[in-house]
């Protein structure tokens, strides 16, 4: 790559480390080498690449990420104070920054089949100002990405003979669904049940009583076929109505299939009634009971669909459930039952026991204990006092409090759970971009394939050729299945994400679900994820000064910080009751510790070993002490004053009690675990030799993790991160999937495409398992659809004709058809009664290790 100096970009689109993945993903694409660093709260990104401007702003604007102007960002922190801001003055421009990111849902009607989706997914993607639209058929809902207001996304879909409402609460908008799908059941159920009524008899009919068309008997099918167009009017009357939109709109779908199958028949059968006097013998074929067995299975059909879809969705349903309606508020001394959407943040709510939570707040007055088992998984009650966080959605014990509230509505860490495992629900898996591609051209080549078969039994088919012709193109049309392939992945998809949230694991996308299949090698990072991230100090050395004094100082250092270290530190000098000293010139060290000096101007460092090596540091007198903290597993802490060691600490952070556990289980479903930590070789040995873990790098800074990520990737490791601080946030990013532990920060958990709510690695293993079955079944469903497509297609041409001497009837073609999609849809069923290896039972631990 030329030296050049890093390409600079102001991208206001830019919220979070998973954003900055998806820019350096777009950007590597075109230039593999490119380096690409972004810093999120500055909204700015540094790329080093062989690209021009231009290409590097196609790239990042073909992402979804157009970048804003450096200039103007710079003349902001120049502005006087008094000088209006482009804010002030144009509000509408940065309303538009704001909508790049703006992610919208659609509740879409008349959907049937793969077809449809594609249609609905091309008019969206080719609307301006949409940078990405996922349409799932399992929902009937469609999510799209980017600055197209909800009038130019609806028009779209309209454009393209479908219908489209937007979707502002997804509580009011799943019960709508589940509604809507009760009312089309019962009527797709009553149609199927009057169109069966016609079907059955005339079919038992044949075998005593099937009278030639002529004389009365011209009559009889006369009023027959009166009575299947009106099953044809009547049950099966959406079906001719969507053809003639799609016909309208130069589209075909699965209705399109049944309208012409059913129609040709219909008109063929009554043409014979009419002219029968005039036609040959052969030619007094008669198929109004195929019409009217096909609408009736192929609605009964839709009907077991539609109640087998409707379990799909079931997790969110129970996530939308533990949303409560009200909420009681104390506004001027007075409480009062309030409407959810009415309750600010500031506001104070009471809580009596065994009320569910409202909204996320911190604890003013009481105690309680809170089961936050619905959000983490965490079987035990949760102390909660004056201080203490408390989540909307979790339930309050026997005590009573009251709490401030803090985040309300959507931005609720239910809200956002949520929000996140409906947005998953209707992502993709690229495994299914087969599927999208297929569907886009099935109805088509199915058409000509009817056609071509219909010209070679016409041409050179066995007598009588017209008959042979009408049954095998109809047959052909009726028997193809485009529903098949629009469910195989989508309704697998839902119940994965489901299961995986019911196990305390978030999927942020499909993709991540099918990446964390495939992996090879779990990372995880030591302290927080193998440990509990509350260390404390189990010893301290005095070298060199009064005890008491380098307390306060290392008060003074680690006052204000969030590491587990820097507060096991503080505590230990605050049960000294040392006094924390004055210090200036604080500066925090990346991976090192932290350095300062005295108002003396004396300088102190307080950190690792190579923090004071790089220093200058002679550490002689300290090594004896320090390598025998290390023996035990504890993490050394370096005080120098004045370029001289004065003290170190050990600290030990305790494993959490599930950990060698967890890493067993992931070593048994064939993972290579690697740690990666930023503590020291022996310290991280001897962690490494207690779980059973046989490889690990230390001493590492967080560009070092990125680093060894990427080697592992280039040794063709599919490698996953667990991590749950903000120096893991590169890693979790650079990882083919991230794993965040959900008590971590929230640059972890943006950075992650899984999240772990429980902070236990044996989420790690659920999460695998979850998606290996999940992925396993998506492969059953696409292959049972193309399979069956690919067989019965040709059956119902009449290949096996010249063996058989028989043609596959409609009716049984109707029947298939249906059966089709109803076995993807339960075979996806399936998943909801899998279990992660490490939530089985004992019994079926035991009965596994007999089977394998």
């Amino acid at each position: 790559m030329n030296a050049r100096p890093p390409l600079e970009r102001t991208v206001p689109g830019m919220s979070c480390q998973g954003c900055v993945k998806r820019m350096r993903e777009a950007i590597q694409a075109l230039d593999p080498e490119a380096e690409v660093i972004g810093t999120p709260p500055e909204k700015r990104l540094a790329v080093t690449t062989t690209l021009d401007d231009d290409a590097l702003d196609q790239a990042l604007g073909d992402a979804g990420y157009p970048p804003g102007e450096l200039e103007a960002a710079a003349a902001d922190d120049e502005r006087p104070a008094t000088e209006p801001t482009p804010a002030e003055e144009a509000p509408a421009a940065a309303a538009a920054d704001d909508e790049r990111a703006t992610a919208r849902r659609l509740s879409i009607s008349g959907m049937t089949c793969a077809s449809c989706v594609k249609s609905v997914q091309q008019a969206l993607e080719r609307t301006p100002g949409v940078v990405s639209a996922e349409v799932n058929f399992g929902t009937h809902t469609a999510q799209v990405r980017g600055s197209a207001n909800e009038e130019a996304l609806i028009q779209a879909v309209e454009s393209v003979g479908y219908g489209a409402e937007p979707i502002l609460d997804l509580r009011q908008a799943e019960q709508a669904r589940a509604d809507k799908d009760a009312r089309e059941y019962r009527r797709r159920l009553r149609g199927s049940f009057w169109s069966l009524a016609l079907a059955v008899p005339l079919m038992a009919s044949m075998f005593f009583y099937h009278p030639h068309p002529v004389g009365t008997g011209r009559l009889f099918w006369l009023v027959i076929g009166l009575l299947t167009l009106a099953v044809m009017a009547g049950p099966g009357r959406h079906f001719f109505i969507n053809a003639w939109k799609n016909l309208k709109h130069h589209q075909a779908n699965m209705d399109t299939l049944i309208a012409m199958g059913t129609g040709t028949a219909w008109v063929y059968s009554m043409g014979v009634v009419a002219f029968a006097p005039w036609l040959p013998a052969v030619a007094h074929g008669i198929y109004f009971e195929a019409s009217a067995m096909i609408i009736g299975l192929v609605l009964l059909g839709n009907a077991l669909e539609l109640r087998a879809r409707g379990r799909t969705s079931e997790a969110l349903k129970r996530l939308l459930d533990l949303q409560s309606r009200t909420a009681r508020v104390i506004r001027d001394g007075e409480e009062r039952e309030l409407d959810i959407d009415a309750v600010r943040e500031g506001d104070h709510i009471r809580v009596r026991p065994g009320e569910r939570l409202p909204v996320d707040g911190e604890v003013s007055e009481g105690q309680s204990h809170i089961d936050e088992s619905m959000l983490t998984g965490e079987p035990l009650p949760v102390s909660k006092s004056a201080g203490d966080e408390v989540s909307a959605g979790t339930v309050n014990g026997k005590g009573s409090l009251v709490y401030r509230a803090t985040r309300v509505g959507a931005d609720t860490k239910l809200g956002r759970i949520t929000e996140q495992v409906a947005s998953a629900q209707n992502s993709r898996p690229p495994i299914g971009e087969l599927a999208d591609k297929v569907s886009s051209i099935f109805v088509p080549t199915v058409m000509i394939i009817a056609v071509v078969t219909a010209l070679v039994w016409f041409n050179v088919g066995a007598e009588p050729r017209v008959i042979h012709m009408l049954v095998t193109a109809t047959t052909v049309l009726i028997i193809a299945c485009p529903c098949a392939l629009g469910l195989a992945t989508p309704i697998s998809t839902m119940i994965g994400v489901g299961k995986a949230a019911e196990h305390g694991v978030l999927v942020r996308s499909g993709e991540a679900l099918q990446v964390a299949s495939r992996l090879t090698t779990p990372v995880v990072d030591k302290t927080g994820t193998l440990t509990e991230g509350k260390p404390s100090v189990t010893e301290a050395e005095v070298l060199d000064g009064d005890r008491q004094a380098l307390l306060g100082l290392v008060a003074a250092l680690e006052r204000g910080s969030e590491h587990p270290l820097a507060a096991a530190l503080m505590a230990h000098a605050e049960e000294a009751g040392a006094e924390t000293a004055e210090i200036r010139g604080f500066d925090s060290v990346t991976g090192g510790g932290v350095k300062a000096e005295t108002l003396e101007g004396k300088p102190l460092l307080l950190g690792n070993a190579r923090l004071l090596e790089e220093a200058g540091i002679d550490l002689a007198g300290g090594r004896e002490k320090a390598g025998e903290l290390e023996e035990k597993a504890r993490t050394v802490v370096y005080l120098a004053v004045e370029g001289r060691l004065a003290a170190l600490f050990g600290i030990s952070d305790p494993l959490r009690h599930d950990t060698i556990d967890a890493i067993k289980s992931l070593q048994a479903d064939g993972l290579k675990v690697v740690m990666l930590t930023g503590d020291n070789e022996h310290t991280a040995a001897a962690i490494a030799r207690e779980v059973g873990i046989d490889e690990f790098r230390a001493g590492l800074l967080p560009e070092d993790k990125h680093a060894e990520i990427e080697r592992l990737q280039q040794a063709g490791e599919k490698v996953g991160m667990v991590g749950d601080g903000i120096n893991d946030a590169p890693a979790l990013a650079r990882a083919d999937v991230g794993f965040a532990i959900g008590q971590g920060t929230d640059v972890a958990i943006e950075s992650a495409g899984i999240t772990l709510m429980r902070g236990s690695l044996h989420g790690v293993a659920s999460a695998i398992e979850i998606s290996r079955a999940t992925l396993s079944n998506i492969k059953q469903n696409l292959v049972g659809a193309f399979g069956y497509n690919t067989l019965c297609i040709p059956i119902a041409a009449g290949v096996l004709y010249p063996f058989t001497g028989m043609l596959l009837s409609p009716m049984i073609a109707g029947a298939a058809m249906s059966l089709s999609s109803i076995t993807v849809v339960s075979n996806a069923n399936r998943l909801r009664l899998f279990k992660p290896h490490n939530e089985k039972g004992p019994a079926e631990q035991s009965q596994k290790e007999v089977t394998s």
